[in-house]
């Protein structure tokens, strides 16, 4: 009975988008952007023979490596023209947003309004070009280290390096395009949408592997095991949409003045803080620094990375969990203290005769919004964490590396927090045009609604 009346839903809410015109188009841009990249993937690079890359895709199939090309959506592992992805780009990011706490240039133009976030915005693409030049080369002498036989034969290697490294770094400043235009013309969150499609598209290969290994009797556990698998995955996920959706409310009063000139309290309000304000990008900006590793290992030379180089490529290593577990941590923190700004809410609250019972306007309610988002922020980026390291724990019960990977917050969540923010803005669309939102009870709240 109630799949007979969800059908009927589903079907007139895609009816729904499909009369509004603006959406359908946005939709089809995306969708037509998102082809474009994922046909990209698979454009290898000039005097490379695809079918000799065996060695780079076994390279790629676990630690490090494997995350690297997941992100890049197997680009990596292809020798594409979109092999270095979007994560120097990530990278630029990071150095940019540390460079406006520390230095005064940089701060004053986050002051400057909309003129210095497109400055911001110009130096972070120029920082990406230069990372692009250093990591071109590092990628070519890899490919070369483990892949050789791929190259033809005919090749001049000088000339190959600088004409596959421009190559290179125009195609990934071509997917960085191709994110900006779908935040411009598509549906939005153009970036994360592009590293989930990278994401999606290895799960089909990670369902299959694991639901191989668990029927052979090697690995065992059978349809039993893998079902099992199935419902803690989902149950991960549950948790996950409860992390990026927690809100602690906060009671805030209104005062109102009458026509006597008597003032009185209106109706009680509540100020909603994010348990995780951060939302996903703690997890994108701790893996971009995991991935520095790998800009250190001995590409072209024969002899094999440090003991400890390797152990921050290994996933699954105790070093690497911490590691990534500390900054996830900190990257929390500071990216909550970037995003959320407790003096100009408490000013928005004075200026709105509002107030929190028990609390003076002004700086003292500033304290206590700040003292409320350093007690919620510390289980919140704990949690966080914990989901983010939670693959390598799922590799020791003997599930496959590339399907374990989506038990953790280095995909799940990505996949999760962009998800809800897709859908959220096509429910606002609909609502919009006063049509049905996409659930039947309350509205879809995504990472920022």
């Amino acid at each position: 009975m109630a799949n007979k009346q969800s059908s009927p839903k589903f079907i007139q809410t895609i009816k729904n988008i499909w009369k509004i015109e603006d959406l359908r188009v946005r939709i089809g841009i995306t969708l037509l952007f998102v082809a474009i990249y994922r046909f990209g993937s698979y454009v290898v690079l000039p005097g490379i023979d695809p079918a000799m890359l065996t060695r780079l895709q076994d390279q790629t199939s676990g630690g490090l490596m494997s995350l690297l090309d997941m992100f890049s959506g197997g680009a990596f592992s292809n020798a594409s023209i979109f092999a270095l992805g979007i994560m120097p780009y990530i990278s630029a990011s990071i150095v940019i947003q540390l460079l406006a706490i520390a230095v005064p240039y940089f701060q004053k133009l986050q002051r400057e309004g909309e003129s210095g976030r497109r400055k911001i915005s110009q130096y972070t693409r120029y920082l990406t070009v230069l990372i692009l030049l250093v990591q071109g080369p590092s990628y070519l002498l890899n490919l070369r280290y483990t892949a050789g036989s791929a190259l033809s034969e005919s090749i001049n290697w000088n000339v190959f390096m600088i004409t596959s490294t421009i190559i290179l770094a125009a195609g990934s400043m071509f997917v960085l395009w191709l994110g900006e235009r779908i935040t411009d013309r598509g549906i939005g969150n153009g970036v994360s949408l592009i590293i989930m499609i990278g994401i999606i598209a290895r799960l089909p290969q990670a369902f299959i592997q694991e639901f191989t290994s668990r029927m052979s009797a090697a690995t065992g556990g059978g349809i039993i095991m893998f079902l099992f698998e199935i419902v803690f995955l989902f149950l991960v996920i549950c948790a996950g949409v409860a992390l990026l959706r927690g809100t602690r409310k906060v009671p805030v009063q209104y005062a109102k003045q009458s026509a006597g000139g008597a003032t009185y309290s209106g109706a009680r309000q509540y100020l909603p803080l994010k348990v995780n304000a951060a939302n996903v990008m703690p997890i994108i900006f701790a893996q971009a620094i995991m991935f520095i590793p790998l800009a250190f290992m001995s590409y072209g030379a024969t002899s094999e990375p440090s003991a400890f180089v390797q152990q921050l490529s290994d996933t699954t290593g105790w070093l690497y969990n911490l590691i990534f577990a500390l900054l996830i941590i900190l990257f929390t923190y500071f990216y909550t203290a970037i995003t959320i700004n407790p003096m100009q809410m408490a000013d928005d609250m004075k200026r709105n005769n509002g107030f929190i019972p028990g609390i003076k306007p002004g700086k003292p309610t500033a304290e206590y919004i700040d003292t409320i988002m350093s007690r919620i922020t510390l289980p919140g980026s704990l949690f966080l964490a914990a989901i983010a390291i939670f693959p390598a724990f799922a590799g020791m019960f003997g599930v496959q590396q590339e399907f374990a990977a989506f038990f953790g917050g280095t995909s799940l969540l990505i996949l999760v927090g962009v998800v809800l923010d897709t859908l959220q803005q096509v429910e606002s669309y609909l609502l919009m045009r006063h049509y049905d939102g996409l659930l039947s009870s309350g509205r879809i709240k995504g990472r920022v609604g």
